[in-house]
């Protein structure tokens, strides 16, 4: 234990209905000593605090406008997804308008207490920093004697669960990255793991002694009763659960089982890290089961895990539609709020506060499958039964969650009156030789063809337009970072892997066919055809076709391709826009842009050039 000075900075502004002042009374920037830090509960609460405000809003993190996807789910020409489309990744640590950028758009390192988001750390600082604060905790619990059992036990249940979730974080980007467990006051030696499941085993270790001492609701707890009500965002026991699974899968997957060697193949797993991630998941599911969660049941619910929350209150609440498991703590402003909810739709219909992510057509024609639940590929076989997909009518007989989720020509936007009549519907006609509809053409407006409105509100089939309807001001919507219906896809990701599609897992009675088949039950389409199912490779494409559906437009796409190490194949490299008159008289897909994408090389970032330098024994990512 080092005896030493630390800063207090009280929390401002978050989501939470509470701050550091409800724990610490002292004032804001004081100085005290470290055995007054841990000298209580409410003081050793308000240490950890800031941790929370440490996780970055992907969705609010960058700018006035936003830039958060980076896969070939969207398409945006400049800003980092641009670098990344032009396989620029050492563009992350010059970059200002992104939550990857080593410093805010002001060009500052970043203000942890800032009440905005895109004012505070981003992702490799706040993770180091988070690491530093988590590690600071753990060093020093021997100073804890004036908390019970406990409360000790939550406040190191918090430093566990963050020590590993700010490793993940770096490791999702940056990869294999050491795992550090003590706090440095000089030069950092501990050497850079051989292998990404060598990391991932040692951070399972902090997400096991997280899940032993976190309570499963704060609300429960004696020490919870200070923010009774108000304690949705703390880490949990279900939320340990959750990540500890997505750690191990993620390290199971095939671009880290084949750490960074040729020969790589999408289909070839850990099967044994699999295993135990499909067991962690598990846990989670027993907690629904127990009543902690609940897995919106339709698509009408799902929109309250979206958006359906009034202002200030956090989405994935409501009893039908718990499906929020773990969130950073909010904080960004109205504006920011509602540049996130509005980022897919064009400036003319959200005015200043779209970003214009645009949905590219290649995602949306290759993932937003028919009706009948076959993909457009499966169904135009013919092989599972009569044939839906009409290449002149490409919008019609769709998905469900194609109709919910994305906006297509002559879709009806808003009905009110004094909304002008161009923004009343969808025009997203082009034919390819200058004549396009009111938003297609021009700067700010969708390229390709599609917007998507995954958290655009709507009351009544009515959504917020530039005059006339301020339905958005109503609502909040958020990108959540772990939420109950990713658990189903991942469990059904690591089981599928580990035991196949029919078989359940050792701790809960749902196969991978099960899981799936759950999401889609509630979507309206049929269960995944037993074809497909009896195909072990067509029915892990199929599972990572119904995760590009379900987890569409939020910040998971990115990391996925990379992940499964199909990222350099020219299906994800294409990313396309749809051409077609007024009339609907033809359909023609054209590129937009290829992709630049290596493996290994542009499958991970590369670390700032100085950070190799420290001291031997931290090399470079591959290709950098």
């Amino acid at each position: 234990m080092k005896n030493f000075k630390i800063k207090i900075a009280l929390l401002l502004g978050l989501l939470f209905a509470f701050s550091c002042e409800e724990y610490l009374d002292i004032a804001p920037e004081a100085e005290i000593d470290i055995t007054d830090v841990f000298a209580t509960f409410r003081s050793s609460q308000g240490f950890v605090e800031e941790m929370y405000n440490l996780v970055v809003e992907y969705g609010t993190s960058g700018h006035s406008f936003q830039d958060y996807t980076f896969g070939d789910d969207t398409y945006r020409q400049n800003q980092f997804s641009g670098a990344v489309d032009r396989g620029l990744l050492d563009n992350w640590v010059r970059q200002r308008f992104a939550y990857l950028g080593k410093n805010t758009h002001q060009g500052r390192p970043g203000d942890t207490n800032n009440p905005q988001a895109r004012r505070r750390p981003r992702v490799w600082r706040g993770s180091l920093l988070g690491i530093r604060k988590a590690n600071i905790v753990l060093a020093n619990q021997d100073l804890m004697e004036g908390l019970s059992t406990e409360e000790k036990n939550v406040i190191l249940g918090q430093a566990y669960f963050f020590r590993a979730f700010f490793h993940n974080e770096i490791m999702k980007f940056w990869g294999r990255f050491p795992h550090i467990t003590e706090v440095y006051e000089g030069a950092v030696t501990t050497p850079r793991p051989e292998t990404y499941k060598e990391v991932a085993l040692s951070v399972n270790e902090d997400y096991k002694k997280a899940i032993e001492l976190l309570p499963v609701n704060w609300d429960n707890e004696s020490y919870g009763e200070v923010t009774l009500g108000n304690n949705a965002g703390r880490v949990t026991k279900g939320a340990a659960y959750a990540f500890q699974g997505k750690n191990l899968l993620w390290a199971a997957s095939p671009l880290m089982h084949f750490n960074n060697q040729p020969g790589i193949d999408t289909y070839t797993y850990d099967t044994e890290l699999a295993s135990m991630a499909a067991e962690a998941f598990a846990e989670v599911l027993k907690l629904e089961q127990a009543g902690e969660y609940s897995l919106a049941k339709n698509m009408e619910d799902y929109k309250k895990v979206l958006w359906e929350v009034p202002a200030n209150r956090w989405p994935g609440l409501a009893p039908e539609a718990h499906e929020l498991i773990f969130a950073g703590s909010g904080g960004s402003s109205a504006g920011q709020t509602r540049a996130f909810m509005v980022a897919g739709v064009p400036r003319p219909i959200a005015q200043n506060l779209s970003g214009n992510e645009q949905a590219t057509h290649n995602y949306v024609y290759n993932n937003f499958g028919m009706a009948n639940g076959l993909s457009i590929e499966d169904d135009l076989s013919g092989a599972y039964g009569p044939t839906l997909y009409d290449a002149t009518k490409p919008f019609d007989n769709r998905d469900p969650r194609f109709d919910a989720w994305i906006f297509a020509d002559r879709d009806t936007i808003s009905t009110r009156g004094g909304v002008p009549a161009a923004n009343k519907f969808a025009q997203l006609w082009d034919d390819g030789s200058g004549n396009s509809g009111a938003h297609r053409d021009g700067r700010g407006l969708s390229r390709t063809g599609y917007m998507f409105k995954k958290f655009y509100p709507e009351i009544n089939g009515q959504h917020h337009v530039q005059r006339g309807n301020n339905i958005i001001r109503r609502f909040t919507g958020m990108r959540i970072h772990m939420r109950l219906t990713d658990v189903y896809l991942m469990y059904a990701e690591a089981l599928h892997v580990a035991k196949g599609a029919t078989t359940p897992s050792n701790g809960f009675a749902l196969t991978a066919e099960q899981a799936i088949n759950t999401l889609r039950d509630r979507a309206g389409i049929p269960n995944v055809h037993p074809a497909i199912v009896a195909d072990n490779i067509k029915f892990m494409d199929e599972l990572r076709r119904e995760r590009a559906v379900e987890m569409s437009f939020e910040a998971h796409r990115w990391m996925d391709i990379r992940r499964w190490g199909v990222a350099h194949e020219d299906k994800y490299k294409m990313k396309t826009g749809l051409y077609f008159d007024k009339d609907w008289t033809f359909f023609e897909e054209y590129l937009i842009v290829e992709r630049v994408c290596e493996y290994p090389k542009h499958y991970w970032l590369p670390f700032e050039p100085n950070q190799t330098q420290f001291y031997e024994g931290f090399p470079q990512n591959p290709g950098w």
